[in-house]
């Protein structure tokens, strides 16, 4: 027996759409004020190619573009037949593997090059010695999550730095045994966090507290976590939250969130999961006060498939040494002795002493070929941008498509501060039917 055919019915484009100034970003008005002298409606110059040309040529970051390399389509009727065989892809996924720089491969060559000719005594080479190859990333990377070079430390990946931090800063005990994480979070994180309450003894059913968006809603608001950490306070021993939701794309108010925690629970520590905030959005993890942050380096960070992981430690715990207990290896001890080979382990100040192993080379070529081209771009300008292209989109899938085919559920550009450069699409009908 074979199932009833169902007619969709589409709803006819919109018409009546209007556009004000306080709807566009600074480089959006600029572009339609350049439109707007040649005649061109508001509504009108966004259903056109020229502002998409305007925009580019007008754009300060355009030539970075140049820098990295695209997939190219490899069938003339890929998905929608936007792109001829052969042309460059749209790339809409960087929120899961970046781009490749083209200068990636001229970096890891060199690695390469000099595991040829020098083998082991390349770690004690003139020219970027392995033994300290990870420290050429940690400035960059530093400015990149607004924190002081003492305080990051490039190494492992996000959920195993996930975990050695929580061995550090989530110490439960009768009193204060709860984690608090938003509901929904990316699945490795939640399993980290289940895996370390019962590792310690406690039963996730009454240890982890998840908040989750509002009935009918997708977002979080702030004001919901927060009366989370008011109402489980005295308990409380851990806030473990994304810097950017991944399904949704809401970038989290963490400011607000760590003081809030500070002031109802101050022996509780703040942590942050960056994975899909680090190189997207303004981050100023220092100036916060975040007890520790991770992240990996392949989605935005542009450092390759399954690359390495970054970690932050505030300076305030910096030189506390011992104290703080945590999983050590021989890499943490620190340096001014570290080949002695001696059976003590006295930490490096600073996240470095959380380091397990001797860096992994060939990742951290490829990272640093990434973190290059940001030194030069700047988050500020990125941030800029950023704001800009997804504005635009929003305005032409509002433009463009037939009301109620699609739904923004990322926040929208009222609230700007709580989003990054990924817009989340609810359709209502099959993707087929949805091209303009």
């Amino acid at each position: 027996m074979t199932a009833p055919q169902t007619s969709i019915l589409i709803p006819e484009p919109r018409s009546g759409l209007e556009l004000n100034s306080e709807s566009l970003p600074v480089a959006l008005k600029k572009s339609v004020e350049i439109l707007l002298h040649k005649g061109t409606k508001v509504r009108d110059s966004f259903d056109t190619r020229d502002l998409a040309v305007t925009l580019d040529r007008e754009d300060p970051l355009g030539e970075f573009r140049q820098e990295f390399l695209f997939p190219v389509v490899k069938s003339p009727d890929c998905r929608f037949g936007i792109k001829k065989k052969g042309e460059a892809t749209v790339y809409l996924c960087g929120n899961s593997l970046g781009l490749q720089p083209k200068q990636t491969r001229e970096y890891v060559e060199e690695e390469l090059k000099k595991w040829e000719t020098l083998g082991v005594d390349g770690h004690f080479s003139k020219v970027r010695p392995w033994v300290t190859i990870d420290e050429l990333c940690v400035d960059n990377m530093a400015k990149i999550v607004g924190a002081k070079s003492l305080e990051v430390c490039i190494m492992n990946s996000l959920t195993v730095n996930l975990h050695l931090m929580m061995v550090s800063f989530y110490r439960p005990n009768a009193q204060r045994y709860k984690v608090i994480i938003e509901g929904k979070s990316f699945p490795s994180d939640y399993i980290a966090v289940v895996s370390q309450i019962r590792e310690k003894g406690y039963d996730p059913e009454t240890a982890l507290i998840k908040v989750y968006p509002r009935k009918g809603e997708h977002t979080l608001l702030t004001t919901d976590i927060k009366a989370a950490i008011r109402e489980n306070a005295d308990e409380l021993a851990l806030v473990l939250i994304g810097g950017l939701q991944y399904y949704t794309g809401q970038a989290f108010e963490i400011e607000k969130i760590v003081k809030a925690t500070r002031e109802v629970a101050p022996n509780a520590n703040v942590g942050i999961d960056l994975a899909h905030a680090v190189g997207n959005i303004p981050l100023q993890l220092h100036d916060w006060g975040v007890d520790f942050a991770c992240w990996c380096t392949y989605k935005y960070l542009n450092s390759g498939p399954g690359s390495i992981g970054g970690c932050f430690v505030h300076e305030r715990h910096a030189n506390k040494g011992t104290e703080i207990p945590r999983f050590a290896g021989w890499w943490g001890h620190r340096k001014e002795d570290r080949f002695d080979m001696a059976e003590t382990f006295i930490p490096t100040p600073g996240a470095f002493g959380w380091q397990l192993s001797n860096p992994p080379v060939l990742p951290l070529a490829a990272l640093r070929a990434s973190l290059d081209i940001f030194a030069r771009a700047g988050m500020a300008g990125l941030r800029t941008k950023s704001i800009s292209l997804t504005r635009y989109l929003e305005l032409l899938l509002e433009l463009q498509l037939p009301e109620g085919m699609c739904k923004v559920i990322t926040p929208g550009y009222d609230r700007a501060e709580e989003r990054g450069c990924q817009l989340s699409l609810t359709f209502f009908f099959p993707m087929e039917k949805c091209t303009p």
